[in-house]
């Protein structure tokens, strides 16, 4: 086991191997869930849909609409994937459709579209802005920039200039808190969910953002990966869907729980681990999430308190935290990491009207154990 970080040594853990799956099938099994996902071959399970005008776009099947979370998740896959032309016709899509061009919302893109293409919002989510913009570096340095809106490089850089400056002539509020580095559920609020924080994503930031900002991203690394602690609970690791700063759950509406967006902080922890190897990065937490689930039946995945108190209400996306808990293996070791990685593997994907967002964490827990979720650099 490598001693560094990717980002240093160019080394990604394959993960699955090492557990005992051979490359041959682990390869086949990457290519085939590719195809499950982006061509119309596999209609159970087909989540992107190309239209006639060279865009696509990927489908919350659960909600019938086009999220900037979903089209973001898709153009990072299509680029680990090396699909340019798939990529690019997400980008285009969410840059004719998603882009909003004014209001104080300008420069962000809306989160929700009908698949014709009409918004359902003129607000943003900032997970999709911060997968927009590392996909884009990942474009640029892999297949270099075009003319825009594929440009992909300039693109990155203007969409994490508005993120962090956005207010500063009374024009809209930024993503991200520009005091204690901590990037926000929505811009007009002042609160967190801890699944939004990506240190290992600033962390490039800090290398390829404009130069003025780039301090900025490499403290919002240093506080993402605080924040993530402690916003987790001591004994189980669950963190609420949404936080306040101080790492507390924030219970409006019933979001101050365990439910479908917390399952992706055991991802972000295990990527920044096999990334940067930073020794904040807590990797205790996922060695928690781990240890809580590693006796429970997945077809009784419920709700849950941070604290581990289970509510009757089953868990929406199952697949999906079968897929982060083995994900988290990433970052662990023993019985628990074992026993959750074959889980995985030992599950298909998700069919029917709810796959959308258990596939795409399916997926990415596919890329990034088999040593396929990369850093692409510059040239």
């Amino acid at each position: 086991m490598k001693k560094i970080g990717a980002y240093y040594s160019n080394q990604y853990l394959n993960t699955l191997n090492e557990y005992g799956y051979s490359n041959e099938e682990i390869e086949r099994r990457k290519q085939e869930t590719w195809n499950k996902l982006f061509t119309a071959n596999y209609p159970e399970t087909q989540i992107f849909f190309q239209m006639d005008n060279n865009m696509g776009y990927m489908l919350d099947t659960g909600n019938n609409d086009v999220r900037t979370e979903g089209m973001s998740y898709g153009m990072m896959m299509a680029v680990q994937m090396d699909e340019k032309d798939i990529f690019d016709q997400l980008w285009l899509w969410a840059k004719t459709y998603m882009y909003l061009e004014e209001g104080e919302n300008a420069g962000y893109f809306a989160w929700s579209c009908s698949p014709d293409g009409a918004k359902n919002s003129y607000g943003p989510a900032p997970d999709g802005e911060e997968y927009f913009a590392l996909a884009l570096f990942f474009a640029s340095h892999r297949w270099g920039n075009g003319a825009v809106p594929f440009n992909y490089s300039e693109q990155a850089k203007d969409l994490l200039h508005y993120c962090i400056h956005k207010g500063e002539n009374n024009d809209g509020y930024p993503m991200w808190n520009r005091e204690n580095k901590l990037i926000k559920f929505v811009p007009n609020v002042e609160f967190s969910d801890p699944s939004y924080h990506l240190p290992h994503f600033y962390e490039l930031f800090s290398l390829w953002a404009n130069e003025i900002d780039r301090p900025f991203w490499k403290e919002a690394a240093q506080e993402s990966r605080k924040y993530i602690a402690k916003s987790a609970h001591p004994v189980t690791g669950l963190s609420p869907e949404y936080a306040f700063y101080n790492g507390s759950p924030n219970h409006i509406r019933g979001f101050g729980h365990f439910y479908s967006d917390s399952y992706r902080v055991a991802c972000n922890i295990a990527l920044d681990y096999e990334w940067f190897r930073d020794n904040a990065c807590p990797t205790v937490v996922n060695e928690k999430i781990q240890n809580f689930f590693v006796d429970k039946d997945p077809g009784d995945y419920r709700r849950y308190r941070i604290d581990g108190e289970p509510f009757e209400e089953k868990a929406l996306h199952p697949v999906g935290l079968i897929a982060t808990n083995a994900m988290a293996s990433l970052a662990t070791s023993g019985e628990n990491a074992r026993k959750s990685m074959e889980l995985f593997w030992n599950t298909p994907l998700r069919t029917g009207k709810r796959r959308y967002y258990d596939n795409c964490l399916y997926f990415f827990s596919l890329l990034a154990l088999s040593g396929n979720f990369k850093i692409y650099k510059p040239n």
